[in-house]
């Protein structure tokens, strides 16, 4: 049986995972790869369990073995996040853009306008680049 096939059968008793802090791969129990070949099916208890396993080779943690709901979850919420990061640049986009539309829309803006062409890069008051010069 395959580990998305017993993930499907999970309760969904690990539905308040993602709203809680996640543990940090020292606190996560962890398995050898060679104990997680030979000893699948009680690993995959304790991932249902637990939420989570690390699986370590040669005492250095490898990857992090979760089940398919909770992975579900965090795919879920990262699109999640990543469709409010646009929609706030989409917002701050919309704002600048109302606020330069409401500065071309004063009474003035086309007298303002024609001064600046006018000007054809002249300035009010030469550069200054010190005594020395």
């Amino acid at each position: 049986m395959t580990l998305a096939a017993v993930s499907a059968r999970a309760p969904a008793r690990t539905a308040g995972l993602a709203a809680a802090s996640a543990p940090s791969l020292a606190e996560l129990p962890r398995h050898n790869a060679s104990h997680v070949k030979n000893k699948w099916g009680e690993v995959v208890r304790q991932v249902h369990q637990s939420g989570s396993v690390a699986i370590t080779n040669h005492a250095a943690i490898e990857m992090v073995l979760l089940d398919a709901a909770t992975y579900q979850r965090l795919t879920d919420d990262l699109q999640a996040l990543r469709a409010e990061r646009e929609q706030a640049v989409l917002d701050a986009l919309s704002a600048r853009f109302d606020e330069r539309l409401a500065q071309l829309q004063q009474p003035d803006a086309a007298d303002r306008l024609d001064a600046l062409f006018a000007a054809q890069g002249a300035i009010d008051q030469p550069p200054h680049a010190g005594e020395t010069f």
